[in-house]
């Protein structure tokens, strides 16, 4: 090995050793867990790591609640992706018109929720939405509307924690429209406007095309996201009214470090990866169709 290989792998190896130790270590522990019958109280005797073979997967298939968390997961995506990429899109327009001034201090104003501590602002937010003493209830009575359980009705639970999430994790994916849409050329614009395109013509077939990579990966990075939801449920509703706000990062957690099914919780893991990376496959695939990768 020359001296020039051996510098290239001091470089690479910190982080090397790290994906080594905080991916590809517990990603193959999370596989070997899910294929056996882990009792964490059997660890002195070594009885801990019975082989079972794909019976976790097919317990899962079994249980109701796993279902509904599954259906429960697919709303919060197919509502919370749309809603967050829409406001995301829709804020980067607004500050990127010639109208607004002071655009960095609405960038700050509009990305600040993102970077807040979670937990911290769920808690806020479920003060919000009270039922008795919370602000939305109270500006809705200005208006002579009676007061909404929002939290505590399960036709309202999903509605109302999605508006926290969308509120919340907008921002980052605001700043990249607003990157990106500073990329835009002038030109291009000034010649549909030239050739008669309205505003909704230009937006179309000009700025859609050109921000496309950056819708892609606002995109794929939401779908990961929401299909990941867990600590808004948890700190807002933890998990109801009725289990209607069960996602299957929370079916996972109950599993795991309430009941100590260490199997079963793995094997739900492995799901939610494997349908993680077959969304993700699929949008990359769409994204190649419309040349955006």
């Amino acid at each position: 090995m020359s001296r020039q290989d051996r510098a290239g792998l001091a470089f690479v190896a910190p982080v090397l050793v790290g994906t080594l130790l905080v991916l590809v270590v517990p990603t193959a522990m999370g596989l070997l867990l899910s294929v056996t019958d882990f009792d964490i109280y059997a660890l002195a005797d070594l009885r801990f790591l019975r082989f079972v073979g794909v019976q976790n997967y097919l317990d899962l298939l079994r249980q109701p609640l796993f279902w509904r968390a599954i259906a429960n997961t697919v709303l919060f995506a197919a509502l919370g992706v749309p809603a967050a990429i829409g406001t995301s899109l829709a804020t980067a327009l607004l500050i990127h018109s010639r109208a607004v001034r002071l655009k960095p201090v609405w960038r700050l104003m509009f990305f600040a929720p993102y970077v807040t501590t979670l937990v911290a602002t769920a808690l806020v937010w479920r003060y919000v939405l009270d039922t008795r003493s919370g602000l939305l209830n109270y500006w809705l009575s200005l208006l002579g509307v009676a007061p909404v359980d929002w939290l505590g009705d399960p036709r309202t639970s999903i509605p109302a924690t999605l508006i926290f999430i969308v509120w919340k994790a907008f921002g980052y994916n605001m700043l990249v429209f607003a990157a990106a849409l500073s990329t835009v050329p002038l030109d291009l614009h000034e010649a549909a406007r030239l050739d008669g395109a309205g505003a909704w013509a230009r937006f179309r077939h000009v700025t859609l095309p050109a921000i496309g990579p950056a819708l892609l990966l606002a995109a794929v990075i939401s779908v990961a996201n929401f299909l990941q939801v867990f600590t808004e449920p948890y700190v807002m509703t933890h998990g109801g009214p009725a289990e209607s706000t069960v996602t299957v990062l929370y079916f996972m957690f109950e599993q795991g470090f309430t009941w100590w099914n260490l199997g079963v919780a793995s094997a739900v893991a492995v799901i939610l990866s494997a349908a993680i990376l077959v969304v993700t496959a699929l949008q990359a695939r769409l994204g190649r169709r419309y040349e955006w990768v």
